[in-house]
């Protein structure tokens, strides 16, 4: 190992990998269908997240009742019990194989699925706890106003909210990013994929594994950079 790391920081040995690994058979192509399947997934993943988190959130804050029973709340406590109680690994192949085991459906699809409803149940929590982070009397003043339920938590509290959560939701967003590094138990071509097909073509995991790597570094450095900026203007917008 030690030897090989040793010509890898030669700048003939670092060529030789290079090549072996990138541009021979265009084996870089690999890489970059690899990486737009993995932002493809994420973004559209982080989407579908969102809207079940949101639904989730104000389910499990709803006063609905059947009687004694609270619903909305049970089944909405149920579904975060059940995604965050179980490996994400799993519920993809219980999506892909028992689900849509019988269902013609594109694989980068199902990964949305998957990943999109395993980040509701986090975005449901980290919604919930911004809501309820809000000062009560913020409802009170809305209601006060005229305004209805719906009307005082869209226009006052949810915007409220949003600003408190930001960095546990993008938080959430960048470890959603690297769990869809699994979706190669569904054989599905993504970065990490790419990178042990190459490994697998060239019996070398040093370049390809360490390349992706540091893509997924990247990656998660520029979510993090955006959501500074983000932060940033919010406090700004805050001062005018």
């Amino acid at each position: 190992m030690y030897s090989y790391l040793n010509n890898l920081l030669l700048l003939d040995g670092f060529k030789k990998a290079f090549v072996l690994n990138f541009i021979n058979e265009n084996r870089y192509m690999f890489i970059i269908k690899g990486l737009f399947i993995t932002i493809e997934v994420t973004f559209f993943a982080i989407i579908l997240g969102i809207i079940i988190g949101f639904i989730i959130a104000l389910a499990k804050l709803s006063n609905f009742k059947i009687g004694n029973i609270k619903l909305l709340n049970i089944l909405a406590s149920a579904y975060v019990d059940v995604i965050r109680g179980t490996p994400a690994v799993v519920q993809l192949l219980i999506i892909y194989y028992i689900i849509f085991g019988s269902v013609s459906i594109s694989k980068v699809a199902v990964a949305v699925i998957a990943f999109g409803i395993n980040s509701g149940a986090y975005v449901a929590e980290i919604i919930r706890a911004g809501i309820l982070a809000v000062d009560r009397g913020q409802m009170e003043a809305g209601r006060s106003l005229g305004l209805s339920y719906g009307a005082t938590m869209r226009y006052i509290i949810i915007p409220q909210a949003i600003k408190n959560i930001l960095p546990a939701l993008v938080n959430e967003f960048i470890v959603l990013l690297k769990e869809t590094a699994i979706v190669g138990y569904i054989a599905l071509e993504d970065l990490t994929k790419a990178g042990d097909i190459i490994r697998s073509r060239t019996f070398d995991a040093y370049m390809p594994l360490l390349t992706v790597a540091f893509i997924y570094l990247l990656l998660t450095t520029a979510l993090s950079k955006l959501l500074g900026q983000l932060e940033r203007r919010l406090r700004q917008g805050d001062s005018r």
